[in-house]
């Protein structure tokens, strides 16, 4: 089983992730970027509207029986939208595939993501890693959007979230290459 790694990030905080998951998990990481430029005001109605954006990357290289660990912000609780062109590109084909992300948390959890994966791909992810930003910040005051979606990950921040992410995965890719 061939893993691939597929990111996007606004902020390189998921990048940042990814790009030491990938490593930790012998993988291909496959960046995704836009073809129009993103603000907080395309973010709001693309998750209004449901809005799919374009992206420059065909995902060509994932092939059948692939695990593909998408990493990326939440928003709004649903995932980020560059997403959701990876997700329609894969949508019906046979992999396995795992959501992990870092995003603000500045509004609490996020319980319908499980929810609009499954809807997006067919079928629920085999790993749901959901951690925010908030968690990384002092209690007290409670963290603001403003103070979450300004914060740039450290490498102390890095290097434990990667840990608990990769932790989650392994336990979600032995029983897929059991199955293979």
């Amino acid at each position: 089983m061939r893993i691939k790694v597929i990111s996007y990030s606004m902020t390189g905080n998921n990048d940042a992730l990814a790009d030491r998951i990938a490593a930790e998990l012998s993988a291909e990481h496959i960046r995704i970027t836009e073809k129009n430029p993103r603000t907080m005001g395309t973010i709001a109605a693309d998750m209004i509207f449901n809005r799919t954006p374009q992206i420059h990357q065909s995902l060509d290289l994932v092939k059948d029986g692939d695990l593909v660990v998408f990493m990326g912000p939440v928003w709004m609780g649903h995932v980020a939208a560059p997403l959701r062109a990876c997700f329609k590109q894969l949508k019906g084909k046979p992999v396995q595939y795992a959501f992990c992300s870092i995003s603000g948390g500045a509004d609490g959890p996020n319980p319908k993501l499980a929810g609009d994966l499954s809807k997006r791909m067919g079928e629920a992810p085999v790993a749901l890693v959901d951690l925010h930003i908030a968690d990384l910040l002092p209690a007290n005051p409670k963290p603001t959007r403003e103070d979450t979606s300004s914060y740039h990950l450290k490498e102390a921040d890095v290097t434990g979230l990667v840990g608990r992410m990769v932790e989650a995965l392994q336990g979600a890719i032995a029983p897929v290459q059991g199955a293979a």
